[in-house]
């Protein structure tokens, strides 16, 4: 039930086991529809309603369902979650940067200071084994459109199939009701729950309603047979909400989202018939049966008792195997697979769809049509990056600043930005361009030397980092830094030539043993000028000691 501002009334005549029920059925369609799709990928994923341990599952007559699902969903995780690199920056808002300015090596600080809060989050990713529940949820989304994640205070991420959850969302798509079904042991609920009748040994079921209360606003907790668990209320706002109802593919006006695999089902069930009636043929061809004339004289006994290499008497003409004669039907039914498997394979970014059938194929082919397969997940980035990589950042965020892991920010200054997904396809597509406008600049300057002038290879180097993705601080020589050595150089420079005029100036009034030594030191200067000076200085001594007094 809805209040005047269209949010989620909550319901004290209905328990959340009741209302669970009540909205399975709007979610029974895209369920079968994902076991459909789990039948012809991966069948332990998303089984069918009854299915136990002991059930027998479906084993599908191709892998590439399989094969594709899992190929996708690690370039997913790679491109979302890079290893051991920020997937995202903590950027200042406009006022803070101008503010900053004016304070001199104050920003510089500060984004030093972000950076290393980057660092710390990224981890906190890598240590509390968060890829792992990732990588099982992004299965869940290209395989069932849906799926559900929990980000609690501690541990690690918990994942939900479309076959535990029910939800409901607003026009706008966002979530405005979600209830989740558990089983779990009796001795993990609190002592003080009281009139609850089960087994020592058996497994009940908990709900957990996630409702949103306003706009800004969500309210939790969870249920055991009508009864609310003491203590398992709480309101969290909504960038900070840790329950995650996610979808692959949205449609407006659908609670539920669609998954990846639906849009390419045709091919997989094709492929799976076809599949199927290859296997039967080739095992009907494989199967071994002599025919032997009626009246021959080569007896049926002997035949099928002689051994290998044995000799018995007959006539060839007596004896024929028999043969299916279907090798021209197999072969049509042979392209019609191949066919559909490179459709497939490009749909699930399979490192075979990226080369062609030719005796020479270039490594820039092969880089270009690698980068057009994954410009086409640009919409698949999109979501996810926002419902899923964003509010983990502002999860761990809050998380690790209330155990004091990482400084608390002022709200509204600084803001996660995402860095990867559709943000490193449009950097990669920014350096391929770039690196099109290097090779023409090449070949200009081949004709005319004179343009290289025009480059500036400061900005230039400063581009190519950007498109790569790589933080140049302390790894490219800055204009001041270039400045700095250029001055020390002329400084070395002018101490040499001084030196060397002070020796020669000397040479011109010592006597010929102490020229000797001036010459040893001005060859000396040039390979160490320190250990010159000194002798310079015990010459000018030994100078002052043969000058008459006066």
């Amino acid at each position: 039930m809805l209040n005047k501002k269209g949010f989620i009334m909550h319901d004290n005549q209905s328990t959340c086991a009741q209302k669970y029920h009540k909205l399975t059925a709007d979610r029974e369609v895209y369920l079968d529809r994902a076991r459909e799709c789990s039948e012809l990928t991966l069948p332990a994923l998303i089984p069918p309603e009854g299915f136990s341990s002991v059930t027998d599952l479906y084993q599908p007559f191709q892998s590439t369902g399989a094969r594709g699902v899992n190929n996708l969903a690690s370039k997913l995780l790679l491109l979302l979650f890079p290893p051991n690199a920020p997937f995202f920056r903590l950027a200042m808002d406009t006022a803070t940067k101008a503010e900053l300015d004016q304070s001199g090596d104050l920003r510089a600080q500060i984004e030093d200071g972000l950076a290393g809060i980057e660092r710390e989050i990224s981890g906190e990713i890598e240590t509390s084994a968060m890829r792992v529940h990732v990588f099982e949820a992004l299965k869940h989304l290209i395989i069932s459109g849906n799926v559900l994640v929990h980000l609690p205070k501690k541990g690690g991420i918990r994942v939900f199939p479309l076959s535990s959850y029910v939800c409901k969302r607003d026009p706008n798509g966002e979530l405005l009701e979600a209830i989740v079904e558990e089983k779990i042991s009796p001795q993990v609920l609190p002592e003080n729950m009281e009139g609850i009748d089960y087994e020592k040994d058996e497994l009940i079921k908990i709900y957990t309603k996630i409702y949103r209360t306003d706009i800004d606003n969500y309210e939790i907790y969870q249920e055991v047979e009508g009864q609310v668990v003491p203590e398992s209320r709480g309101t969290y706002k909504k960038e900070l909400l840790p329950w995650r109802a996610l979808r692959m593919v949205h449609l407006d006006g659908e609670d539920y989202g669609r998954s990846y695999v639906e849009e390419y089902i045709g091919d997989l069930k094709s492929l799976e018939g076809l599949m199927e009636s290859l296997v039967s043929a080739a095992a009907a061809s494989s199967k071994l049966v002599f025919l032997v004339r009626p009246n021959a004289s080569v007896k049926r006994r002997d035949l099928t008792s002689a051994k290998n290499g044995a000799v018995i008497g007959g006539m060839p003409e007596d004896v024929k195997v028999l043969q299916t004669e279907k090798s021209h039907d197999m072969r049509v039914v042979l392209e019609t697979v191949k066919r559909i498997e490179d459709r497939l394979a490009f749909a699930f970014l399979l490192n075979t769809s990226i080369q062609r059938q030719a005796e020479r194929v270039t490594a820039e082919e092969i880089r270009f049509m690698a980068q057009e397969l994954e410009s086409a997940l640009g919409g698949v980035y999109s979501i996810l990056s926002q419902e899923m990589q964003l509010p983990i950042v502002h999860i761990l965020m809050d998380k690790m600043s209330s155990a004091n892991k990482i400084p608390k920010l002022p709200k509204g200054t600084v803001n996660p930005v995402i860095v990867t997904g559709v943000e490193a396809l449009g950097r990669g597509n920014d350096l391929n361009k770039l690196r099109t406008f290097i090779q023409d600049i090449v070949q200009l300057a081949q004709a005319n030397p004179e343009t290289l002038q025009r480059v500036n290879f400061g900005d230039l180097i400063a581009r190519l980092a950007t498109g790569h993705g790589i933080d140049t601080v302390g790894l490219i020589k800055t204009e001041e830094d270039i400045q700095q050595e250029q001055q020390q150089a002329q400084m070395m420079q002018e101490q040499q030539q001084a030196q060397m005029q002070q020796a020669q100036m000397q040479q011109a009034t010592l006597p010929g043993v102490a020229k000797e030594m001036v010459k040893g030191v001005n060859k000396r200067a040039e390979n160490d000028p320190d250990a010159a000076a000194a002798m310079q200085e015990q010459m000018a001594a030994m100078a002052q000691q043969q000058q008459p007094t006066q």
